[in-house]
């Protein structure tokens, strides 16, 4: 009976968290139908599946940075107002996006950054240029669905949440099962997995739209009450959000850092394109059984006791210790998972073969990367859950600084493994491990900062309080001066009481 009482108290954190991880390793499916999409081309597969590759992990530099507004919605959006400020905010970044790809796709600008920077060749870089073109639009759909995303999961709505996101994924798969029967595949394979993505994003927007409009907007405030600070302004939400996005962004520029070192360090050869081709196909599938940890930095600021709509669920609501005890129970599962996975002979190399379509002696080279990305949730949980906790404090600017030591671990890796013989997608997926216990180190470093502040911080307000209850006479932290002082104050006080009664 206590063991089910005790079980029945984590199940609000299940209900939330679950449909977060299944959508998230959905999202990682999707990733591989859309390579499909570019795999199952008969001519030049490994070319374009390296073209799509570099378009969309450049694409996804833009998007990352944006898709952290959902932590906007998840704490600072309280009222209709928040909300359009947040929409305004958003609006401009995703055109900001778009008049980047388009200049990356039609002047010198992309020429070098593609080209000369990752050591590709014309038809390599020609087909990256046109489908990074083709990408332009994708940021500002895909912003305006994240902070309507926040919102819903401010108010607990994480299955409509998930269910928006997997039915984008679903919606890709669907096309790009439609799509490679046309005869697109002859006249522009770019197309199949890039329309794929398109019409994906649009079902996940119009899911979190209509489910915000009919759950939400009617019940939202117009304006936000002093409870919870007042409406907040442009300047906060770019102040909350800037740590987080540029932390992103380091995480998805990541991506196409390692694709130019890695082809860099193999000249620009046959060997350099089959490298960024592996990496392109064991991303999502390394990223699968660990990605969804991300999710558990939403917990803290979902069932934090000052968050205006956490409900009670029987009476008790969820305390810290069940929080912490939740989210080691997940960060075991997903190390299980990916040992499961990645290490038992055969597995790996049957999702390579049956989901995304590589042949064999492709999913054989994709063996080693993998492998590597079972330690990745180490450093996955430990961020998630003290950027939570951060985000509760609003206390996200000391994130910043990870931010810069991941992306110089990362380079410093890149430069140095190849001098102890390691190369192509071992030389990649093993820099983004040191790069992210790197960045994983310096949020531990930050939390302490944070947490001796509130602490000191404490300590001060409790002694404040005490000298305002206790009797003077009581009061043992008072130094022998300022006795003295009081004293000397005293008596004098009494000589004039006594003058005024003999007057």
């Amino acid at each position: 009976m206590v063991e089910l009482s005790s079980l029945t108290s984590y199940w609000p954190l299940i209900r939330f968290l679950l449909p977060l991880a299944i959508t998230n390793i959905a999202i990682d499916f999707g990733e591989q139908a859309l390579n499909r999409g570019i795999a199952s081309v008969k001519e030049d597969r490994v070319e374009m599946l390296a073209s799509y590759g570099l378009a969309y992990s450049l694409m996804k530099f833009f998007t990352g940075p944006m898709s952290d507004f959902k932590s906007v919605g998840l704490v600072l959006v309280h009222s209709r107002k928040d909300r359009n400020k947040a929409l305004l905010c958003m609006a401009v970044a995703g055109t900001i996006a778009m008049i980047l790809h388009i200049l990356i796709a039609y002047t010198d600008l992309g020429y070098y950054i593609i080209n000369k920077l990752h050591h590709v060749d014309e038809s390599v870089g020609s087909k990256t240029r046109k489908a990074f073109l083709y990408l332009a639009v994708f940021p500002l759909l895909d912003s305006m669905a994240w902070i309507h995303s926040g919102i819903l999961l401010k108010h607990k709505y994480s299955l409509l949440v998930g269910s928006a996101s997997i039915s984008d994924v679903v919606a890709q798969i669907v096309f790009v099962a439609i799509l490679l029967q046309s005869n697109l595949e002859c006249i522009e394979p770019l197309l199949i997995p890039i329309l794929s993505l398109y019409m994906g994003a649009l079902v996940r927007f119009t899911i979190v739209g209509l489910g915000y409009y009919c759950k939400i907007h009617n019940t939202f405030p117009q304006s936000s009450s002093q409870e919870v600070g007042g409406n907040t302004s442009v300047k906060k939400m770019l102040n909350f959000w800037w740590p987080l996005a540029l932390i992103l962004a380091t995480q998805r520029i990541s991506r196409p850092v390692v694709n130019l070192f890695v082809s860099r360090d193999l000249k620009g050869s046959g060997a350099a394109t089959e490298a960024v081709a592996v990496l392109t196909a064991t991303y999502p599938v390394g990223h699968m059984p660990y990605g969804w940890l991300t999710e558990l930095r939403a917990i803290y600021p979902a069932f934090d006791k000052n968050n205006p709509t956490n409900k009670l669920t029987g009476g008790t609501a969820v305390t810290k210790s069940q929080m912490k005890k939740f989210i080691f129970a997940c960060f075991t599962l997903s190390l299980t998972m990916c040992f499961m996975v990645f290490w038992i002979p055969g597995v790996s190399e049957r999702i390579l073969v049956d989901v995304i379509g590589v042949d064999a002696a492709f999913a054989q080279l994709c063996v080693v990367p993998l492998r590597i990305f079972s330690f990745f949730p180490v450093p996955v949980t430990i961020r998630a859950y003290l950027t939570g906790w951060l985000m509760t404090l609003k206390k996200t600017f000391v994130l910043a600084p990870s931010s810069a030591l991941r992306i110089g671990v990362l380079i410093i890796s890149l430069i140095v493994l190849p001098y102890l013989g390691v190369h192509g997608a071992v030389l990649g997926v093993g820099s983004l491990l040191a790069g992210f216990l790197g960045e994983a180190t310096m949020v531990a470093v930050a939390a302490c900062y944070v947490y001796r502040k509130q602490r000191k911080k404490s300590d001060t307000e409790v002694v404040v309080q005490a000298e305002d209850a206790a009797p003077m006479t009581d009061v043992p932290s008072r130094t022998q001066p300022d006795s003295v002082q009081e004293i000397t104050e005293e008596d004098g006080q009494g000589e004039e009481d006594g003058e005024r009664i003999e007057g």
